[in-house]
């Protein structure tokens, strides 16, 4: 699968296409925040994947967080929209928060997510990486300061 997402990654420096995206913060009040590993990239970041054509960014929200958490997520509201040229690709991403959810059993057999764990706020780990570490900032600050994920 890491080799998938290199090609991929160069496929989007050659054609710079257009993409949107989602972060989800899903936090808990006794838990602390959930953070996700992936199999195909190195360190901790939101849940959070691609919007599908036709769905909105909320339904994507929704959705990736059943795929990667099996979350259902009862409440949502947005936090604030980015764009990024990190990957090569002209990407708009809509950061979400849920405070409210239903964990469900996960099937791990055939997952993109290696490992799903809630951090403590003041125990979150190393090898998180910079854009969910600034993301997390912000979120607890509540003052988005820039629109550059």
């Amino acid at each position: 699968m890491a080799w998938y997402h290199s090609l991929l990654r160069w496929y989007w420096r050659l054609r710079k296409p257009l993409t949107l995206g989602v972060r989800i913060i899903v936090t808990d009040r006794d838990k602390g925040v959930l953070l996700v590993r992936h199999t195909y990239v190195q360190g901790w970041y939101l849940p959070g994947g691609g919007v599908e054509r036709g769905e909105s960014f909320a339904d994507a929200a929704r959705r990736e967080l059943w795929e990667e958490c099996r979350a259902e997520a009862e409440s949502l509201s947005l936090c604030h929209l980015y764009y990024s040229e990190r990957e090569g690709k002209r990407d708009y991403i809509a950061l979400f928060h849920v405070g409210e959810y239903r964990l469900h059993e996960r099937d791990t057999s055939d997952s993109e997510v290696e490992e799903m764990r809630f951090f403590t706020w003041d125990g979150l780990p190393e090898e998180l990486t910079p854009a969910t570490k600034r993301r997390l900032q912000e979120f607890c600050r509540q003052q988005y300061t820039t629109d550059r994920w």
